[in-house]
């Protein structure tokens, strides 16, 4: 699960990361980078609102199998230089990456022990650092050696083979399916009214919304910023943007490991939305005289919080989740993460638009994880929690 995370994360991310190439290439405007966001945010949306019943008749590892392959077929129609191809890629690619995270929920929330759901689930997330760190290094070096075209073909690939190598696993892990289970857009309706109707998980959604919309502001935009706001060249950036996803590996096995030993996880959710909010204003502030080590230790800051705290709010997810309804659950309230994704990416392209700058659309993120973090404080500390 942490591999094929890798590798979902790997594919999603490749796009924007080498925007500034395609940007140039194609003379396009950048704030398009935030429209190709939204439509895989879009999908994204889709697909997590109505996974469960897929999850439960065919299968965890199946179902990852196919959002693998269509992440690799999103990537390769992009290679045509046609901006509907890029639409339709976003979608198809969006559509099965956001399959990744469900799938790998439903299982683990069935295999793991319930006190160390949040250390496990934390490891398992660590692919999503380890894919934006490959992103970082190797999308950049395949632009350099042959050209943004090759770099998305190579990378398809990559997705396609991992399709291949998941095929003799899944007789061991898909034993809990159900040829029977019916898919009924009434499930949708179920999945999303029955998180609405709990409290902590109604409280999972808003979180989920603020902190990924963050997250999706920070792996979309980051790069382009240090190279069209700062003047980096697209390798300097993406070295800038590798190391700050590295040091995010260990920052999820650690935050996995408080919320399972020491604080809890609602608590420390908290408290990392408060620090992602000041990481994400601090980035804005970025002075192009700066040092390049200045710029990553501020998005190393970045990243240990804002693309660091899945797993612990995923094993909370799968907590209160329904018995035997972790995967559809999950897909509920990751499809607020999705809106996220696909709102704040938008608001950051107007942004853009608007002021020609970068600073304000990184500050509209940091007000509201700001929001989720003071607001879980508060509550928490009212009940003397």
């Amino acid at each position: 699960m942490t591999a094929q995370q890798t590798f979902a994360t790997l594919g999603r991310s490749t796009v924007p990361l080498i925007a500034a190439a395609i940007v140039v290439d194609l003379e396009v405007d950048p704030a398009l980078v935030g429209v190709y966001l939204a439509i895989g945010s879009v999908a994204g949306f889709v697909t997590t609102m109505g996974c469960g019943g897929f999850i439960l008749r065919y299968g965890a590892l199946r179902m990852t199998q196919v959002g693998m392959l269509g992440l690799g077929i999103g990537l390769a129609v992009t290679t045509a230089g046609w901006l509907p191809l890029f639409a339709l890629g976003a979608f198809v690619g969006g559509l099965g990456q956001a399959l990744s995270t469900p799938s790998s929920s439903h299982l683990l929330g069935r295999l793991s022990p319930r006190h160390l759901a949040p250390l496990v689930f934390s490891l398992k997330q660590t692919g999503v650092p380890a894919g934006l760190m490959l992103a970082g290094i190797v999308a950049p070096a395949l632009v350099a050696a042959g050209g943004w075209r090759l770099a998305l073909l190579v990378i398809a690939g990559l997705c396609l083979l991992t399709v291949a190598a998941l095929q003799p696993l899944r007789a061991r892990f898909d034993t809990d399916r159900n040829p029977a289970q019916p898919l009924s857009p009434a499930d949708i309706r179920a999945n999303v009214a029955g998180v609405l109707r709990d409290p902590a998980l109604r409280t999972m959604c808003v979180a989920m919304f603020s902190v990924v919309g963050l997250q999706s502001l920070f792996t979309g935009f980051f790069v382009l910023y240090l190279v069209r706001g700062l003047g980096y060249d697209l390798e300097r950036a993406g070295l800038v943007f590798a190391i700050a996803v590295a040091v995010a590996v260990p920052a999820r096995i650690g935050w996995g490991w408080l919320a399972s030993r020491l604080v809890k996880p609602a608590t420390l959710l908290s408290l990392l939305g408060v620090a992602m909010a000041a990481a994400a204003t601090l980035a804005a502030v970025i002075d192009p005289a700066w040092p390049t080590w200045a710029a990553a230790v501020i998005a190393t800051a970045f990243s240990v919080t804002a693309v660091s705290w899945h797993g612990v709010l995923l094993a909370e997810v799968a907590r209160l989740s329904p018995s035997g309804r972790i995967g559809a659950t999950t897909g509920a309230v990751l499809a607020f993460g999705d809106a996220g994704s696909l709102v704040l990416p938008l608001l950051f392209s107007a942004a853009l638009s608007l002021t020609g700058g970068y600073a304000g659309g990184f500050l509209i993120g940091a007000a509201l994880a700001l929001g989720v973090g003071v607001t879980g404080l508060w509550r928490r500390v009212s009940r003397g929690a």
